[in-house]
């Protein structure tokens, strides 16, 4: 994507029907946010865009392809580490019949779909994610 700026990794808001797909973190002190409820996402890697880089974790953490036009990019926001490059943050809207394919990859100790409401009141999930759907529900 040409107006998309140089950026670290990106995370996606995968919304089926009126509920998100989540996943705990593992549960190991060498991590970020271990044992946390997170989004699908993580770091860029070789050049890809945004939407090529969820697409791509999205297949690596649960089994399933998203084209990558499926992918709303809704925002760049600054590093959660305080320094480095930006994170880009997107929204997908997926048909419940996509929860009949999921294969659950080896990060994380589990996946589950949740009400948005209880993804955001959760103190188990990563906050910085919370305030961007938060700012994605608002506007």
């Amino acid at each position: 994507m040409s107006d998309e700026p140089d950026f670290h990794g990106a995370k996606v808001a995968i919304f089926i029907d009126d509920e998100l797909l989540v996943y705990r973190r593992d549960k190991r002190p060498d991590i970020p946010f271990p044992d946390m409820l997170d989004l699908p996402g993580g770091g860029r890697e070789q050049g890809e865009s945004g939407a090529q880089c969820v697409a791509r974790e999205s297949f690596e953490e649960f089994g399933i392809r998203i084209a990558v036009d499926a992918f709303e990019r809704v925002q760049t926001y600054p590093n959660w580490r305080g320094s480095g490059a930006p994170a880009v943050f997107f929204v997908c809207r997926l048909s419940p019949r996509v929860l009949d394919n999921i294969v659950f990859g080896d990060e994380g100790q589990h996946w589950q779909v949740m009400p948005v409401a209880e993804f955001l009141a959760s103190d188990c999930a990563v906050p910085h994610l919370q305030l961007r759907l938060r700012e994605y529900l608002e506007n």
